[in-house]
């Protein structure tokens, strides 16, 4: 059998769209001999489609799509298409489906089992379970179709691998009906190494059930989750026999009878970062309907690896950039930051906000409350929220999308301004560690093989310059050590008590109390894309007003 992969980038809620996208994909099958077309998990409707699931007839317009699209397929062409569907379960929630379109009509259709609803999913709230997977017949063959989360069965970080199982294996279902080969449809958000993983997950089911398996998986950004693409096919002894690219649509065939080995090249972390950040900013933009962004550029480094994202994303002509000293900021910071833009062609321009920062100072502080005393980090606090001011003007004015270039270890611990450099519709770096943001950088220029972003930039000690003689250290821990902090306490969810032996003890207790009240300052952050194991917002869902236990003694 030859099956073709239509790994598309849908756009949630468009379903005359993503149904042309399938009928195109389905023609360029029938032309390369293909006898099945193989599309990701709620392909008509794009994933995740959240409350519209809840709109009035939203799942019955899905429904139509699928059936129209069915005119696509015959004796000899199959179409297995994902999708949500109220068909047998009229009163209650709809099922996650996937349908099998062949000989003009829908033929088969099975329901998602496992419903995930940990980290960023919520498909309990939407979806209703299916309790008896059973295998799809097509041109002699019994396909073991199952969707997604269902091949996540006994996978750490689930819902599905404590005892006492509520719920049975799928997969394992489908194999004990007599399954010959396995199609998992997947809407997989990416972050750090996922590929890795998703390809441990299924290979152990082909070493169980000695049957090949297609994993097809959605491409592209959709609000706060990136998708990766990176759809495979594994034989029936778990050798990779074909993988597609990552971060782009793409439609290929593969004959499953005639398998042969694949290569498959394990990005860098820093790759994979700058891939999954660019796409999602590009398809934030995109689907949204901007096609241009305005941000500051202060000569910092989070504020140039957001422009060269920005840049890569959009095209540099279309990222407008606000050059804004003050009196504290260097000499080489702005003209680190002209360096930049030439190197992108930015479109740039320098506004000083001093004289706007002393018309502030001679005004805030009439008042008694005021007047006694300086103003010290309210004075700095002021110098943000005027550069925030500018490119918010900016943004009004002529429809840009304004970026936030705040990172995720200075968001974990406060070191940013609300209604300052938070502003924004898209925050580029909110999921990124200093670290990383820095290994972002070195790969951007080595990729190159020139200095897109001034090693100046890179290699002089951070500093918010809005103050004389400020840097980043004097207020948070050395970054390496902040981050490896932040990543035992958010990703590992570790006890800040284990930590002490590896951190100092004073150390760990800032970094808590930071990390817990600053959460409404997070609140407050515009989406950004998740890249990480656990990103702040829906991944991460702590209390605002809470104070008492942080598990130090």
């Amino acid at each position: 059998m030859k099956v073709t992969i239509a790994q598309i980038n849908p756009i949630v809620g468009d379903i005359a769209g993503n149904s042309e996208k399938i009928r195109q994909a389905a023609q360029l099958a029938k032309r390369e001999g293909a006898q099945l077309l193989v599309t990701p998990e709620l392909a008509i409707c794009g994933y995740p489609p959240k409350d519209l699931l809840l709109r009035s007839g939203f799942v019955e317009a899905c429904d139509a799509a699928v059936s129209q699209l069915a005119d696509e397929a015959s004796a000899e062409f199959g179409i297995l298409v994902g999708h949500p569907t109220h068909s047998g379960n009229q009163d209650a929630r709809p099922y996650n489906a996937a349908t099998l379109l062949a000989e003009g009509n829908c033929k088969q259709t099975v329901h998602k089992s496992l419903l995930p609803n940990y980290d960023v999913f919520d498909e309990e709230r939407y979806f209703s379970p299916d309790t008896n997977p059973e295998p799809m017949t097509f041109l002699g063959k019994r396909l073991g179709v199952h969707i997604c989360e269902d091949a996540w069965y006994g996978e750490p970080g689930t819902f599905y691998h404590l005892p006492p199982l509520e719920r049975e294996d799928p997969v394992r279902l489908l194999a004990d009906q007599g399954a010959d080969l396995f199609f998992n449809l997947s809407a997989s958000p990416f972050e750090v190494d996922k590929f890795s993983r998703r390809c441990r997950i299924i290979r152990q089911h082909v070493s169980t059930h000695q049957r090949p398996v297609i994993f097809v998986n959605q491409v592209g950004g959709n609000d706060d989750l990136v998708f990766d693409g990176r759809s495979f096919v594994l034989d029936s002894n778990g050798r990779l026999a074909s993988i597609l690219e990552g971060f782009r649509e793409q439609t290929v065939t593969v004959d499953l009878d005639h398998l042969t080995s694949a290569d498959s090249v394990i990005d860098s972390r820093e790759k994979q970062l700058f891939e999954a950040l660019t796409m999602g900013l590009a398809d934030y933009a995109m689907k949204s309907g901007f096609t241009d962004c305005v941000l500051g550029l202060s000569g910092g480094i989070d504020s140039a690896v957001a422009a060269a994202i920005a840049a890569e994303a959009l095209g540099g002509e279309h990222v407008h950039a606000l050059l804004m000293p003050s009196r504290f900021s260097s000499e080489h910071s702005l003209s680190d930051s002209w360096e930049l833009a030439r190197n992108y062609q930015l479109d740039a321009q320098e506004i000083p906000i001093d004289a706007i920062h002393r018309a502030y100072e001679s005004t805030v502080v009439v008042g008694d409350d005021l007047s006694s005393a300086p103003l010290g980090l309210a004075d700095q606090n002021l110098q943000a929220r005027i550069r925030g001011a500018m490119v918010m003007t900016r943004s009004n004015t002529h429809g840009w999308l304004p970026i936030a270039t705040g990172n995720k270890s200075e968001l974990a611990v406060g070191y940013c301004t609300l209604y300052g450099d938070m502003c924004g519709g898209f925050a580029a770096l909110c999921d990124v560690y200093k670290q990383d943001v820095y290994g972002i950088a070195r790969y951007i220029n080595k990729t190159a093989e020139r200095e897109m972003i001034p090693s100046n930039i890179i290699e002089k000690a951070p500093s918010a310059e809005l103050a004389p003689d400020q840097f980043d250290q004097d207020s948070l821990p050395p970054y390496p050590v902040l981050d490896a902090i932040l990543y035992g306490l958010i990703e590992q969810n570790r006890n800040p008590a284990e930590m002490v032996g590896e951190f100092p003890e004073e150390t760990v207790r800032w970094v808590v109390q930071k990390l817990d009240r600053n959460e409404f300052k997070r609140w407050q952050i515009p989406p950004g894309v998740k890249v990480t194991q656990t990103a702040f917002g829906t991944g991460r869902r702590m209390p605002m007003a809470a104070r008492g236990f942080t598990g130090m003694k």
